[in-house]
């Protein structure tokens, strides 16, 4: 039986460590959480905030998806879409989901990412 996401791994071009780091803690404000020895010598980089994990691996044929994303669920939407903008991630409002706030955005090699917040 399923009883939870452990994590999501997302894509990502060879060399691109260093800039997902500064996205993924920088701008959204996760933490990095280093990578078992044997999977690190692979390359890419994990994230955690909370219970959320956010797995990036290396692909040589890297192409981010059009559509595939990770919706994450934030609170204070505005606050937190305003910090991103801040930092010059780019933030595009979506209000096609019944009963919530939302909004995407991507990451710097284009892996595209859903963050939502429940309304009432």
């Amino acid at each position: 039986m399923l009883t939870a996401v452990d994590h999501v791994q997302l894509a990502a071009p060879p060399g691109s460590e260093d800039r997902l780091r500064t996205y993924y803690v920088d701008v959204l404000g996760m933490t990095e959480i280093p990578k078992p020895p044997v999977l690190a010598a692979r390359g890419g980089c994990w994230f955690r905030a909370g219970a959320v994990q956010l797995h990036l691996g290396i692909e040589t044929d890297f192409r981010p998806a059009k559509k595939a994303h990770p919706g994450l669920r934030v609170t204070a939407i505005e606050a937190y879409a305003a910090r991103l903008e801040a930092l010059d991630a780019p933030v595009t409002w979506d209000d096609n989901l019944p009963g919530h706030r939302r909004f995407y955005s991507e990451d710097p090699v284009g892996n595209r990412l859903e963050l939502l917040e429940p309304l009432g």
